[in-house]
């Protein structure tokens, strides 16, 4: 199991998940796998976004153009093993970790700020979601699913980075730096209020 340690090292997250998360998620597999399916969706059209706002941006476009894919791929692959064990796609249900994220985004101002938490935001989201995979991969009973999550922790683990490296390549290092650290902190928050549920990936 993920310790406090190992997760600031890893992905620099300030607090990990309940451990009881895992036991939950298990117990309600068609809705945990729901609400990854329109994950992976709904990072797929962010990246369209960030696309379709920064089309100046030669190396974001490049580098977030071959994401959309996979992050589509992604959907398809958790669409197909609802399919595979007679589950249902379910409603996409309001998420309540992301809206609090977005809230703590920079209103108005300059351009590169908004720029920059748009690009923190997103590797935060990856960031936590290769944490939650990981406790999957480490704690689920069904060995297939353990494998399953694994081979999403790592893809999410090299999402998460590309964000940061995106933020560098445009902004001030210690700009980065100094906000990032201000996101981890919001994020433990957030993480610290927010109820333990099984039936959500964040």
């Amino acid at each position: 199991m993920l310790q406090t340690e190992a997760v600031k090292n890893i992905l620099g997250l300030q607090l990990p998940t309940d451990p009881r998360w895992v036991n939950l998620a298990e117990k309600s597999l068609e809705d945990i796998l729901t609400d990854h399916a329109y994950c992976e969706q709904k990072a797929a059209t962010s990246c369209i976004s960030l696309i379709q706002r920064y089309n100046d941006k030669e190396k974001l476009v490049a580098e977030l153009s071959p994401i959309v894919t996979e992050e589509w791929g992604h959907f398809r692959l958790v669409l197909n093993e609802l399919q595979k064990r007679k589950l249902k796609l379910g409603k996409q249900r309001r998420d309540e970790y992301v809206n609090a994220l977005l809230a703590f985004q920079q209103k108005g101002g300059d351009e590169e700020g908004r720029l920059l938490d748009h690009l923190l935001t997103m590797a935060l989201i990856e960031a936590r979601s290769c944490e939650r995979f990981k406790r999957l991969s480490e704690g689920l009973d069904d060995e297939y699913l353990r494998n399953f999550y694994r081979r999403f922790m790592e893809s999410e683990a090299g999402h998460y980075t590309l964000f940061i490296e995106l933020a560098e390549t445009y902004i001030d290092k210690d700009k980065v730096r100094h906000r990032w650290g201000q996101w981890l902190e919001h994020e433990a928050l957030i993480i610290r209020n927010l109820t333990v549920r099984g039936d959500r990936i964040h």
